[in-house]
């Protein structure tokens, strides 16, 4: 395989994952659009929208790694020093998009699931002394 056809390659490659990013972060965008519109005409405690801006947050970090992932590969065919930095700048500013998104995650959780608390996931099991068995 020769060069210039490597290159159209991972050109295309960054095209997918990058759009793969875009889509993930619109779906995650529109979910919770959606439940934001539903749960505010139900309910106006604030406490309602912790569990929809979570998903949100969720469908971001996911979103912004994929980013990455195109900007590394788009960098990875013989890249200059320029290419380098920028990379670089990016890496930085997405890895620190994501750590304060999965901290404010972490926050928001415990929030949302106190300690001592079973994990309101669908089929978890709640493992604390004298919990009722769920079969």
């Amino acid at each position: 395989m020769g060069e210039e056809t490597l290159k159209a390659v991972i050109d295309v490659v960054v095209t997918v994952v990058e759009a793969a990013g875009a889509g993930v972060i619109l779906i995650g965008a529109l979910l919770a659009v959606g439940r934001f519109v539903v749960q505010g005409l139900r309910h106006r405690d604030a406490a309602v929208f912790t569990p929809i801006r979570l998903s949100l947050s969720r469908f971001l970090v996911l979103g912004l790694e994929f980013q990455l992932a195109a900007d590394i590969l788009r960098s990875a065919m013989a890249p200059s020093f320029a290419e380098i930095g920028q990379l670089a700048a990016i890496a930085a500013i997405r890895t620190a998009l994501n750590y304060f998104l999965n901290r404010e995650i972490t926050e928001e959780q415990r929030e949302v699931h106190p300690t001592g608390t079973p994990d309101a996931r669908p089929g978890a099991r709640d493992d604390r002394p004298g919990a009722p068995d769920a079969a």
